[in-house]
């Protein structure tokens, strides 16, 4: 089996990668789908509620005021950080053992290299764009400002260090067709 990450800073297109791997017939996990999966779990909530109780009105968890939280506040990341990567890790490493028997299997991961996790995979795909290019895909998807934006970019390593750490780097700032062409080409070392 070859286990291939799919990483990236935000906003550079690892979503539209591994949506031309899935149509092509590859499996594709995304650890972001796991992270949404964990704020629907009740016993996750409780935690998070013992440890961010400002996120709950009524009851109700606000997503978006932990999200300021943690962004204005590096120690709040760090713990947030500290409750939902064991679940990751686990998650993973049992993804690892029960796809040992395919032939490929791709992860999209936002911090595989801040998270350590690059260990786990036999290469990584760095999916790469300019900043202003990032920050007008981020806006637009998530509706929030260019200082939101920057908040968040400045929390991630940065592209060029993911460059010297990356086995595959694909330049996502083209048409559609271009991107296609460089997945493609990428599959053609890797297969």
């Amino acid at each position: 089996m070859k286990f291939i990450a799919i990483t990236g800073s935000i906003g550079c297109g690892k979503t539209t990668i591994s949506n031309i791997l899935r149509k092509q017939g590859f499996l594709v996990y995304d650890i972001d789908k796991w992270v949404k999966y964990l704020y629907y779990k009740k016993e996750f909530l409780e935690v998070i509620k013992k440890f961010f109780p400002e996120c709950f009105e009524n009851g109700v968890f606000n997503k978006r005021k932990l999200r300021n939280i943690v962004f204005d506040n590096p120690c709040k990341l760090k713990q947030l950080e500290g409750l939902i990567h064991p679940f990751l890790t686990r998650k993973l490493k049992h993804i690892i053992r029960r796809n040992k028997d395919e032939g490929c299997v791709f992860v999209d991961v936002a911090l595989l290299f801040e998270m350590g996790w690059d260990k786990y995979f036999d290469y990584v795909v760095l999916a790469y764009t300019d900043e202003e290019t990032q920050k007008l895909r981020v806006m637009k998807r998530d509706n929030i400002s260019a200082e939101d934006f920057y908040k968040i970019n400045k929390l991630q390593m940065s592209g060029e260090e993911k460059i010297k750490k990356a086995d595959f780097v694909i330049e996502t700032g083209c048409d559609e067709q271009k991107l296609c062409r460089a997945v493609f080409d990428v599959l053609g070392e890797l297969l």
